[in-house]
């Protein structure tokens, strides 16, 4: 598991889960349909990665697709680092 997951892991289920049920969320399982989070559970979740991780995540990113699943936000933070990675090279 990536630091990122395993990091991203850890804020849900201290956060959201209170260590219940967290040995039963899968990396894929939907935040959404599983009620782990709702509207304000993902403006937190958003707060802490851009603090954490240093990104922005702007309005339009603040979709399922991106947001929905341990594999998703991972996804999501990997790509927003290395545009921002990239960016600051040149």
């Amino acid at each position: 598991m990536s630091s990122i997951r395993a990091q991203l892991r850890a804020f849900i289920e201290d956060n959201f889960l209170l260590g219940a049920r967290a040995a039963r969320l899968g990396d894929a399982d939907s935040f959404l349909e599983r009620r782990i989070l709702d509207s304000t559970g993902f403006l937190e979740l958003i707060t802490f990665l851009e603090q954490t991780w240093g990104i922005a995540v702007a309005d339009e990113e603040m979709v399922p697709e991106y947001l929905d699943s341990l594999v998703n936000v991972e996804a999501f933070v990997e790509r927003k680092r290395a545009v921002a990675a990239q960016e600051a090279a040149r």
